[in-house]
């Protein structure tokens, strides 16, 4: 390809000139494709040199400077653009004089080409440099990987194998981590699935200080000699994070179109998905630090002073800017921190700089605050972006009010009400009754006369103690004041300074009256509820009145939500608690509801009205606590282990003991998912409550550490794990608020402990005072890098869960062994995330079908097109023609796929496999004759649809068009109490058409098999044989129908009339015969319709003349049309209906009409039995009824033979039967399938197949 002009020092080393002219020189490298050492030297010093065994480069005649304009990793490629030089520059450059005009000439020209190009390719220019691109080119090469897989970066390092360092290079794209290296002839590959990766961890030896290790569920990988390991390993977590992010809840990887181009001056360039998970990160952190919207992205940051008035100092810290926010964090952690919500500032100015106060910046808000930035190093760039951002702020505000049309919807104003200690306009306090009724919000929405609570519940429910005036209402008044005057000092609203005093404040408890207004600020979720005005009444208005198993659990849980509080004691709180489940159900239908959301949403109710509820929530479950209430609560999972190496960490004598006891596990779960409300008495729960708003989950397990510490001693001494649950019960039933003002609420938990004598009371507020003293150390951000460890662990081991589930409930149903089927199930499941990486051709998007919520067996499912990779690797009947593999994969797959959605899961697929391997030659055939007959699926109109390369949509449509036949399965539905002769019977009749491509089907499937020839000849026999009987079929059809139509026996004509109607249709319908056959076509009749057309009395005249039609040349004609060429494959067009005869071939068996109505096989079109069109393309299409068949292949609708028949005719050809009873190697074709995935664009190896050594 061209690349822009690059000056080369040395032209000739390691080069071989082959071509040169004047101007320009054509290189090929040395030792390309087999030199040893060449090789080594480009793969140790630069990547990028083996992508280019050729290059073009320009040289002025007097000059000793080369440039590199083109390089090529073909012959045939680099030659297109020496000839194109040769033929358009030569003749042109000799016109020139100056050397240097030359030179300016050429370098535009290439640069012109590479621009033209990359506008007809839709290129985006410099989205990464030529020597990144080259890295791709190499990284698809050496790996096989499709356009699709998009590489991040690239990293020098060493590979551990055995004891031997292979130096290389460590290629780190979205979904694999791969390893190349080439030392003295020896080659070393490896391919890893990021999903398949179960710990990723730095370690330091004595031999390797900086290494990195990466293990998998069979095997270790170690790689050292990182030039830049902190680097290259966040990006190792960050990538291996997002593959789990994708196995847990199915998000994949889309990258940020958004991100501002590189400036030219920028000295190192990356590439842009490396920029893009930088930014993530970094946005990331950023979320967590102030509790922001999950959507924020982070602009930028820089380092600066903000000046405090609450203690007249300029504090040094970072200014961090976003599009919605502006944010200040001291460098000191606890000192000072700052929120300002873009929504809420009117003015940014610079101020008049000093020596005492350089580049200053000021910002003003509604609350007439204004906060002071100085020391910033590029302060008009910084106000520009501010304002900017503040610009579409404003747009999106003015865009709320007009859409909405009221200014009650205005962000600032939504949430205020008359004298809030958090409003953030002093304005609103004058607000008088319009305010009081606008804050309230008054709505019902409930479909019965229930009273609809328009504040937080506990203002309703409070009950004060008998005096009127005691000491705990004079603390919880002075708590008042403290915090009164800390907001009249710090500030009020989202724009509080948030100080060490702050903390303070919280950890001595939030006034009853405070607690969901300071909860909404602390958790960020204030900033929510102010941007979605109106969200949550709109979303109560659509969830109400409807079902699914999330509402059913709610129901089932409301009464069951904090039943000892006098809230929840009557309809109006279990109403409120039911709107704002159900409205979060249908906000996230991923977690949709799970058990200890009630508990902790009924606390909420108590203090904060509905909306501040529902968002307190949003925050609770999308943000502080990700992942704990899905299905799996994976979170909470994942913070267990969490709080196991926090507890072998800091109480390390206990841990063995709780370890054995098992313990941890069990008491994790219960207090982290309701943050202790559901094992502390109410009162001293809330204050926990308060603190985790505050700091974030290091509060639960400061506490949990605190708890077992506090009771190391009788934990040491418990005997069993019941005995230990007992101690910590009964230490957290003693767990007292003594500053609650409310009545004591009876504990539900306090009832499981024993009646020994009552534990001491603990003090809540001591409690958490003693946890941040022992382990107040332990940082949010050392957390996060302990989740991410358990991260890995929790979701891999449900995986293996999952896996050995479904194995446990099919291995009875197949021949496969326990290992066969783990195997199977991992290349199923790799077929699926295959899919979700690069996408398919396929009509479903994989990434919407897989659903952790669904049964085991259910979560990973495959379409046709994943079924056809599979399908051409595991199973034996795959046929080498690609066209007819594809052909019998859907038939094979159409078959599986028993509830017609398109998609069949690992248990249908594992039945359909099963025969193949393991059945017998009667189950085989069998199966071979059900592909090409199946009730209410229009087996021709499919065919032609694949053979004409319609759109797979089309063939999804029509496939999903039709109804089964319900009779027919209600018939299969019985098989279980029936032997194996009575089952054949049951299936139905095979017709012409579908004949045909049975035929077809054996004739290809025979390719390139060591017995081909005899296979052909037995195949051709069988075929004959089927025609005559077939041909001779249709005499007793015929023969029968006029023994009924003579008896003419009302009772038996009333029970034959559904036949009979399902046989007028046709008439009129049935497309023409070719030549020569126009007289059959009046007489040939299904028996139903021939007496309603009353043309009965025809057949016995017309008998003689049938048996001449059936005679050897009309077989010789039918069997030169089924082993005819590809233009017989458009010829199975059937009509809109098509009515096979049923009943046996036996001379004894008595044909009935009945039997003739339940074996009847509908083949439909796709415009049904009126709409007069043939197959896909209707009326008037090349098979329309006004065209009719070409050729005389034309389709006899009385002909028909059973499976019996099929089955006897095989047995008589020792070759076929051979071949059907081939024992078959699954073990083999496993394996077959793994290699096959290390190389081709769409398979690649799995992670313990991965290692490639050579030499």
């Amino acid at each position: 390809m061209w690349v822009h002009p690059e000056e080369v020092l040395q032209a000739g080393a390691l080069w071989i000139t082959e071509r040169a002219n004047p101007y320009f020189i054509l290189q090929k490298r040395k030792g390309h494709g087999d030199g040893l050492l060449v090789g080594t030297l480009d793969v140790v010093l630069d990547s990028s040199a083996r992508v280019a065994p050729y290059r073009i480069l320009y040289q002025t005649p007097d000059s000793l400077i080369y440039w590199i304009i083109a390089h090529g990793c073909s012959r045939k490629e680099i030659t297109e653009h020496w000839e194109w030089l040769e033929q358009n520059l030569l003749q042109t450059l000799s016109i020139f004089e100056n050397e240097n005009d030359i030179t300016t000439f050429v370098k535009g020209k290439v640069q012109g080409i590479i621009a033209e190009y990359n506008k007809n390719h839709d290129v985006k220019e410099d989205d990464d440099t030529d020597k990144f691109k080259e890295a791709i080119c190499t990284f698809r090469k050496l790996f096989g990987m499709p356009e699709e897989e998009k590489l991040v970066n690239y990293y020098s390092c060493s590979y551990w194998k055995g004891r031997v360092p292979r130096q290389g290079w460590l290629y780190l794209s979205i979904n694999h981590i791969c390893f190349y290296s080439y030392l003295l002839g020896k080659e070393a590959k490896l391919v890893i699935r990021w999903a398949d990766i179960t710990q990723l961890e730095k370690s330091a030896t004595l031999l390797l200080p900086d290494a990195v290790k990466v293990s998998t569920r069979l095997a270790e990988h170690v790689f050292s000699v990182f030039l830049n390991i902190n680097e290259t390993f966040k990006l190792m977590e960050q990538l291996a994070n997002i593959a789990m992010r994708q196995l847990l809840d199915n998000k994949g990887f889309e990258q940020d179109r958004s991100l501002p181009k590189l400036k030219r001056k920028t000295p190192k360039k990356v590439s842009a998905l490396k920029r893009d998970l930088d930014a993530r990160a970094k946005s990331e952190r950023y979320r967590a630090l102030f509790r922001l919207p999950k959507d924020e992205k982070l602009d930028g940051h820089t380092g600066c002073t903000l000046w405090t008035p609450f203690n007249k100092m300029h504090i040094l810290g970072q200014m961090f800017v976003s599009t919605n926010y502006i944010c200040f964090t001291s460098k000191e952690e606890t000192l000072c921190s700052l929120i300002i919500p873009l929504r809420e500032v009117t003015i940014v100015e610079k101020a008049d700089s000093s020596n005492f106060l350089p580049s200053p910046v000021s910002i003003s808000t509604k609350n007439r605050m204004t906060f002071l930035f100085a020391n910033l190093k590029d302060r008009d760039f910084l106000v520009q972006r501010i304002s900017d951002f503040l610009q579409q702020t404003t747009s999106k505000i003015y865009f709320e009010r007009e859409t909405t049309g009221s200014v009650n919807s205005s962000d600032d104003e939504m949430y205020s009400q008359q004298g809030s200690l958090l409003s953030s306009s002093p304005q609103r306090s004058s607000l008088g009754s319009e305010g009081s009724s606008e804050g309230e919000r008054q709505f019902n929405l409930n479909d019965n006369s229930v009273p609809t609570a328009t504040q937080a519940l506990m203002t309703m429910y409070r009950r004060r103690s008998p005096e009127e005036f005691n000491p705990k209402l004079a603390k919880e008044f002075l708590k008042e004041q403290a915090w009164k005057n800390h907001i009249a000092e710090y500030g009020q609203g989202v724009c509080m300074y948030r100080t060490e005093k702050t903390k303070d404040l919280v950890l001595k408890g939030i006034p009853e009256n405070m607690r969901g207004e300071l909860w909404l600020l602390f958790s960020g979720a204030i900033n929510e509820m102010a941007t979605h005005p109106g969200y949550y009444e709109d979303l109560v208005e659509k969830s109400m009145g409807k079902y699914n198993l999330a509402t059913e659990e709610i129901e089932r849980d409301l009464h069951r939500s904090l039943p000892e509080h006098p809230a929840f004691q009557n309809e109006m709180g279990i109403a409120a608690l039911r709107r704002v489940l159900t409205a979060y159900a249908f906000r996230n239908p991923n977690i949709g509801y799970c058990q200890a959301m009630n508990i902790v949403t009924s606390v909420l109710l108590l203090y904060a009205k509905e909306e501040e509820a529902f968002w307190l929530l949003v925050a609770l479950c999308e943000r502080m606590l990700p992942d704990y209430y899905n299905t799996r609560v994976v979170g909470a999972l994942v913070d267990q282990g969490v709080f196991e190496e926090l507890a072998r960490e800091y109480v390390p004598e206990l841990y063995d003991c709780m370890q054995d006891l098992g313990v941890i596990s069990t008491i994790s779960l219960s207090w982290f998912l309701t943050l202790f409300l559901s094992v502390m008495p109410f009162e001293s729960a809330v204050v926990v409550v308060d603190c985790f708003f505050y700091e974030g989950i290091k509060v639960i397990f400061q506490l949990a550490l605190n708890v077992l510490h506090a009771n190391i001693h009788q934990l040491l001494g418990a005997k069993d794990d019941g005995e230990a649950m007992t101690v910590l019960g009964r230490y957290l039933d003693s767990v007292t608020n003594k500053d609650s003002t409310l009545p004591p609420i009876p504990h539900l938990h306090s009832l499981l402990t024993d009646d020994g004598d009552p534990h001491p009371e603990v003090d809540i507020f001591k409690l958490v005072r003693s946890s941040y003293e022992k382990f107040g150390s332990i940082r949010a951000d050392v957390i996060e890098q302990m989740r991410f460890k358990q991260r890995l662990r929790v979701i891999q081991t449900i995986e293996d869960t999952t896996k050995r589930n479904v194995v446990r409930t099919i291995v009875t149903e197949t021949a496969f062994s326990i290992d066969e089927l783990e195997e199977l199930y991992v290349l199923f499941k790799e077929e699926h995330l295959t899919s979700c990486y690069w996408g398919g051709t396929g009509g479903s998007n994989p990434t919407e079908r897989h659903d952790p919520s669904l049964p085991y067996l259910e979560q990973y499912r495959i379409d046709l097109e994943q079924f056809r990779g599979l399908f051409s690797l595991l199973f034996p009947w795959a046929p080498v023609n690609g066209a007819h593999a594809d052909l019998l994969a859907l038939r094979f797959f159409r078959l599986l796929d028993h509830n017609g959605d398109s998609l069949i899961n690992f248990r249908e697929f594992i039945s359909g496999l099963s025969v193949l391997c393991h059945g017998d030659l009667t189950e085989k055939l069998k199966l071979l004759y059900k592909m090409h007959v199946i009730p209410g699926k229009c087996v021709c109109v499919c065919v032609c649809t694949v053979h004409r390369g319609s759109p797979e949509g089309n063939l999804y449509s029509l496939y999903k068009l039709h109804t089964p036949d319900y009779r027919h399965y209600l018939r299969l539905w019985n098989q279980g109490t029936k032997n194996k002769l009575d089952n054949m019977k049951d299936l139905p009749k095979l017709n012409q058409s579908q004949f045909i491509e049975l035929c077809k089907t054996l004739y290809n499937m025979f390719s390139e098999d060591a017995q081909e020839q005899e296979l052909y000849h037995a195949t051709a026999t069988v075929t004959s044989l089927l025609l005559e009987m077939g041909e001779v079929g249709k005499l007793f059809c015929h023969s029968k129908d006029q023994e009924e139509q003579d008896q003419d026996d009302p009772e038996e004509a009333k029970t034959s009339g559904p036949a009979r109607d399902g046989g007028t249709k046709p008439e009129g319908v049935f497309q023409q015969r070719g030549q020569g056959e126009g007289k059959e076509e009046s007489q040939a009749r299904p028996c139903g319709p021939a007496k309603r057309d009353g043309r009965g009395e025809q057949l016995s005249a017309m008998e003689d003349i049938q048996l001449e039609d059936s005679s050897p040349k009309d077989t010789g004609t039918s069997s030169s049309m089924l082993i005819s060429d590809d233009e017989t494959k458009d010829d199975t067009s059937m009509s809109s209906y098509s009515v096979l005869s049923g009943g046996s071939h036996e001379l004894d068996d008595k044909l009935q009409c009945e039997d003739i109505n339940d074996d009847t096989v509908l083949v439909r079109s796709e415009n049904g039995p009126h709409g007069g069109g043939n197959g896909p393309h209707g009326e008037g299409g090349p098979h329309g009824r006004d065209g009719g068949l070409p050729h005389s292949t034309s389709i006899d609708k009385d002909w028909a033979i059973t499976f019996e028949q099929f089955l006897a005719s095989v047995l008589t050809e020792q070759a076929l039967v051979l071949y059907f009873e081939k024992p078959v190697e699954v073990a083999a074709r496993i394996t077959n399938a793994k290699n096959v995935r290390k190389v081709g664009c769409s398979l690649l190896s799995a992670s313990d197949y991965e290692i490639s050594l050579s030499g």
